[in-house]
């Protein structure tokens, strides 16, 4: 019992050791993450030596993987950016006119999402939200939320975003699956916590104009952006590729050689590698881009991926701290003890961690460590419905921690009051919207 006390208190002061750095000291995640990692490890009387060696594998074990996924990503979002490709879905959807414009906002948002990091998506999209606010003389909130709850959704569970991709990577689910799942959980989640919760509010939701600071920020001429056509290819290819795998893997004998092929086209990194130099050819050299250009987007959309990337590996250096340290098989004992559903149990510490470190992916890595080694011993849960269910909570509580929230607050031009009010009550919402789906998906999976 003392030594379960030991492991509990262990866990929960490095977690605090985290939050206290980032947001009291203002140390940078890296460094928070990885003075936790020596921190456990030396709680928990590691050998020095082996200490470094769990966090250098740690790192590398995570990075391995991801970075050159990462930096594939990064190149498909850069392009979808230079070449207006979001515009055209954006302009493409209004033309429905039986689409409201908030729903309008919350497909653009999922569907751009799947190529932009979160904060990069709000500032890419967050003019079509203006444009349409003006035209239909509707109050900004009305559309921005729902783009900005969209794009938080898809960013925290659906691959190949890199906290998504990390914890699919980590508990062993198949990403075609995931990515299934991921977007009919997120289409709900931001359908019900965006429209739906601005239209029960009705008149109580505030008329907030375009702010004057970006009320000249137009929209690319619609001559100037690249067709539908070419634009949905590119940001479908990479899903579509991993979801060939997918369905190889269910359908198909093993050691064929159209099998062998079609799982090689559907690994995350060849996948991305291949829509990559196809974004380049079509969303690029097509459209009068030359490759001097291209290298020049290329090495700057490089230089925003430094950041994500030491988080992530950090993530890992903590992850192979509490194997490496025993922690975290002895917390799994404690957990499964504990009379809480792993779904439920992985959804509330991903909220909690999100709303303390303000980081839906460094939430999404400290909820995978500690909920992991419980995985074995569910065995009628799949490692999918675990995934979803982290995914689901980090969406939650985007709040004052988190820089999301300030993003969405200035380009509202809202108080501090309303955007809690609205934007973060939207990613409650949304939080909770998904974990009911991922439980329902629990009985059918």
């Amino acid at each position: 019992m003392d030594s379960h006390l030991w492991v509990i208190g262990t866990l929960l002061t490095s977690i605090i050791l985290i939050v206290f750095t980032i947001v009291k000291l203002k140390i940078h995640p890296f460094l928070a993450l990885l003075l936790a990692s020596f921190y456990v490890g030396a709680l928990m009387g590691m050998n020095p030596l082996d200490m470094v060696n769990a966090i250098e594998g740690g790192i590398g074990g995570t990075l391995g993987f991801l970075a050159a996924v990462i930096g594939l990503g990064t190149i498909l979002g850069k392009m979808m950016e230079i070449s207006g490709a979001a515009e055209r879905i954006g302009i493409t959807l209004q033309r429905c006119r039986w689409l409201s414009p908030d729903v309008i906002m919350v497909l653009v948002g999922l569907v751009c999402g799947i190529t932009l990091f979160v904060e990069v998506g709000v500032v890419l999209l967050i003019p079509l939200a203006f444009s349409i606010a003006k035209k239909t003389n509707t109050s900004l909130l009305k559309l921005a939320i729902p783009l900005c709850t969209a794009l938080m959704a898809v960013h925290c569970i659906v691959p190949p975003h890199p906290a998504a991709l990390y914890v699919t990577n980590k508990l062993g689910a198949d990403i075609g699956s995931v990515i299934v799942y991921g977007l009919i959980v997120g289409l709900f989640a931001s359908l019900i916590g965006g429209p739906l919760f601005l239209k029960f509010l009705g008149n109580r939701l505030p008329f907030k104009p375009v702010p004057a600071e970006f009320s000249d920020i137009e929209v690319r001429k619609e001559e100037d952006l690249p067709s539908l056509g070419a634009t949905l290819f590119t940001v479908l290819l990479p899903i579509v590729l991993m979801l060939i795998k997918t369905a190889a893997e269910l359908n198909m004998t093993k050691g064929t050689t159209l099998y062998t092929v079609l799982e090689f086209v559907g690994n995350p990194i060849t996948a991305m590698f291949i829509a990559a130099f196809v974004a380049y050819y079509i969303l690029g050299i097509k459209r009068n881009m030359g490759m001097s250009t291209l290298l020049v987007k290329t090495e700057e959309c490089f230089g925003s991926i430094a950041n994500i990337l030491l988080i992530i590996g950090a993530g890992g250096a903590f992850n192979g701290i509490l194997k490496g340290s025993g922690l975290s098989d002895t917390l799994a004992i404690i957990l499964s003890n504990l009379d809480m559903h792993p779904i439920l149990l992985a959804w509330l510490v991903a909220i909690i961690l999100h709303a303390a470190v303000g980081s839906a992916t460094v939430a999404m890595m400290g909820a995978t460590a500690i909920v992991s080694p419980l995985l074995p011993m569910y065995p009628d849960i799949s490692p999918e419905i675990i995934t979803l269910a982290i995914g689901s909570g980090a969406i939650g509580c985007t709040i004052v921690t988190d820089s999301l929230f300030w993003l969405v607050k200035q380009y509202c031009g809202a108080t501090l009051n309303e955007t809690f009010k609205y934007y973060t009550t939207a990613t409650f919402i949304a939080s909770l919207i998904a974990l009911a789906g991922t439980f329902l998906l629990s009985y059918v999976v």
